[in-house]
């Protein structure tokens, strides 16, 4: 039985496209490609800041994101609205099962913890406004690394502040990249099957597919 398990927060405990609601309040009939594009280019900007080691944290690369979207999209960024559409990145809707399966889990006796490409401050706020903070040991974020996931690096700082083999971690994500890295590092994967259920093809599997967070449970029966 794993002893601890580390979760992925965007995408997987909390919903990144809680962001489309002001999108399309800003920019009518925009919202849906807004949302999606930013999150897309959020996570290529990561992929491509590794590989090319130009590390900026996860604020900055969202920001960055945002611009690109909106100018995609045929908006002229404003400070104004970056600052307003940044800001809801800090108060992300969790997942509507989300705590229900934390709270199970730490009755359970489970150490439980975030690890996110996200910044210290990123976190912070967006564990503080799910109220997540009295139910997490630890909110581990890749900056320290300064490289983000799937890069190996970002996950050992995962077993490093938890003192426990990849092992007797189990990962969680519904990112079929991060699954993946997770996976070749060493960890017991499992994939919340949000929005596909095709997994990448890199050559490795998770352990578990499930659908709902509070499907975790059973699996550590």
């Amino acid at each position: 039985m794993a002893r601890a398990i580390a979760f992925d927060a965007y995408g997987t405990l909390f919903d990144v496209h809680s962001v489309r609601a002001l999108c399309e309040e800003m920019f009518p009939g925009k919202g849906a490609a807004l949302s999606q594009l930013w999150r897309l280019k959020q996570l290529e900007y990561t992929w491509l800041r590794s590989l090319m080691g130009r590390y900026e944290d996860f604020w900055a690369v969202t920001r960055d994101a945002l611009v690109y979207a909106l100018k995609n999209q045929g908006v002229t960024p404003v400070e104004a609205d970056l600052d307003r559409l940044m800001g809801e990145y800090l108060r992300l809707s969790p997942h509507a099962e989300a705590a229900e399966a934390l709270k199970r889990l730490k009755e359970m006796g489970i150490r439980l913890s975030i690890a996110s490409n996200g910044s210290p401050a990123m976190l912070d706020a967006v564990v503080s406004n799910a109220r997540f903070d009295t139910l997490l040991e630890a909110v581990i974020s890749v900056d320290p690394v300064r490289v983000f996931k799937p890069h190996d690096a970002a996950y050992k700082i995962v077993t490093d502040t938890l003192g426990l083999p990849a092992n007797e971690i189990l990962f969680v994500s519904s990112n079929g990249f991060d699954v993946a890295g997770a996976s070749h590092y060493g960890f017991e994967s499992v994939w919340i099957q949000r929005s596909t259920g095709q997994m990448e093809e890199l050559g490795v599997q998770p352990r578990h597919a499930i659908r709902f967070l509070t499907d975790i449970p059973a699996l550590l029966a």
